[in-house]
């Protein structure tokens, strides 16, 4: 069954519908999510509360537009409320220490350990340079380099201007490679 056809199935009040779309939509979004939070239990209530308000507020939905960027925008915004309500900047090693399989989840198993110390330390630098960044930044970050969206679709995900997407994203670039060289 494709998302429109679940779509209708909802609009009619067949909650089994959500199922579908949960099972569609729930690792992409909780990926989004904990990327823009930095903090896993907010990024999975972020993402339930996506989820009741798909279902609360599918009858606005309109049926000739792709589901995806409407319910990822969805997600984007709840993650910047809830970071900007939280004022969490969770470091990587503040993640590792609670969860140990994380690790295993970043580092390639193929490679040696030189090559895993490495990658381990260059994500670990890229995690804290991703906290350093506000909410707002981090997310047209994880929009763009992650959802692979273009400026266009960022904007209307964020439902801001392009020009401000193009800002964001400039500044954003700028103080990472700050932050990552040093410099």
């Amino acid at each position: 069954m494709n998302d429109s056809q679940t779509i209708a199935r909802l609009k009619r009040g067949d909650i089994t519908a959500l199922d579908a779309l949960i099972e569609r939509y729930q690792v992409r979004a909780l990926r989004t999510a904990f990327l823009i939070t930095q903090d896993a239990a907010l990024a999975e209530d972020v993402v339930q509360d996506a989820f009741v308000n798909v279902y609360r507020s599918i009858h606005t939905f309109r049926s000739d537009r792709p589901f995806a960027p409407w319910f990822m925008r969805t997600v984007v915004n709840g993650a910047l409320r809830a970071t900007r309500r939280m004022q969490v900047q969770i470091s990587l090693e503040t993640l590792a220490d609670d969860d140990p399989d994380d690790d295993a989840v970043l580092a390639d198993p193929a490679p040696g350990p030189d090559h895993l110390l490495e990658t381990a330390e260059t994500q670990d630098a890229i995690w804290a340079a991703l906290s350093a960044l506000a909410p707002e930044r981090r997310a047209v970050i994880v929009l763009r380099f992650y959802l692979d969206l273009s400026e266009r679709e960022m904007a209307e995900h964020l439902n801001i201007p392009v020009g401000t997407v193009k800002s964001r994203l400039h500044s954003a670039k700028r103080h990472l490679h700050a932050l990552l060289t040093g410099s």
